[in-house]
């Protein structure tokens, strides 16, 4: 069988070969048709599906078609910004920066400073006088008496010692050291009423009025009671080395070179006994007395 097909006017109609199909293929497509048209009556959404489903499948892979095989393109990098310029630095950055600066070798210098200035102070300044013999021993054995009578002799529980009060009571040191050494119990033993100087100014001091003053002699060695004795005198009392009543008295008992001082801890003389040997003073004496007067 040949199809004529007509072209446009003044040309030559097209002729192709056309196979003719039998009358039983046909009824057969005929039939077919009229099924699927039936069904498509009953569901026509799934009908209606399969085109979408195939125009998505065709648009989904149109672009994977379209993607050239081979390494994607670069694309040239911006070029990165230029910074800003910096802000100028103030006046006073750019003096110090211009300073001229310490050289290294001077810095260990510069240092030892302060070690010489407190060098220096420390040469300029009097470093005082440095109590020795029974006035430094004295100081340190002062501790058993500061209970009552001050730590700086002001007094307490017993009768204080500065502002020259300990020398009203005793003018003369052998007559302290009787009493530190006996205590109150020996003088009321002995029967003495007033210890020390009875015609003291505010008043004699009489035994036991204030407190009871403990014996010392079963505590304290000869040494220490002297030195804690003048202690009390010069240091706190206030009495004057240089001056006529307490010059002589200082140098035979409380300096640092002093004879008596030496012989009683030396055990050349004892507290107790009558012996005075080469000495001029006033024997301390196995008993009680009263005190003289000043």
């Amino acid at each position: 069988m040949r199809l004529e097909i007509h072209a446009e006017r003044g040309r030559p109609p097209i002729l192709w070969d056309v196979t003719e199909i039998p009358e039983h293929l046909l009824k057969r497509s005929r039939e077919r048709r009229a099924a699927i048209g039936q069904g498509a009556d009953d569901a026509p959404a799934s009908t209606d599906a399969a085109p979408s489903n195939a125009v998505e499948k065709t648009a989904a892979a149109a672009p994977a078609a379209a993607a050239p095989s081979g390494p994607p393109a670069r694309t040239a990098a911006p070029e990165p910004a230029a910074p800003p310029p910096p802000k100028p630095e103030p006046h006073y950055v750019v003096a110090a920066k211009q300073r001229r600066k310490v050289p290294f070798w001077a810095m260990a210098t510069l240092s030892l400073m302060p070690v010489w200035g407190f060098m220096y102070v420390r040469a300029l300044t009097d470093a005082g006088e440095v109590a020795e013999g029974p006035l430094s021993e004295g100081a340190e054995v002062y501790s058993n008496c500061a209970s009552c009578h001050g730590a700086g002799g002001g007094g307490g529980v017993g009768y204080a010692f500065e502002g020259g009060e300990i020398l009203n009571t005793f003018p003369h040191i052998e007559d302290q050291i009787r009493y530190v050494y006996y205590g109150t119990e020996g003088y009321n033993i002995a029967g003495v009423g007033i210890y020390g100087n009875p015609d003291r100014v505010g008043g004699a001091h009489e035994t036991g009025a204030q407190g009871v003053m403990p014996a010392f002699s079963s505590q304290l060695s000869a040494e220490e009671i002297i030195a804690v004795v003048c202690h009390e005198r010069y240091t706190l009392g206030g009495a004057d080395p240089t001056s006529e009543q307490f010059e002589t008295e200082y140098e035979e008992w409380c300096s640092a070179e002093a004879p008596v001082f030496a012989a009683f801890a030396e055990g050349e003389l004892e507290l107790d006994g009558d012996d005075v040997g080469e000495f001029e003073i006033t024997p301390i004496g196995p008993a009680p007395i009263p005190g003289s007067s000043g």
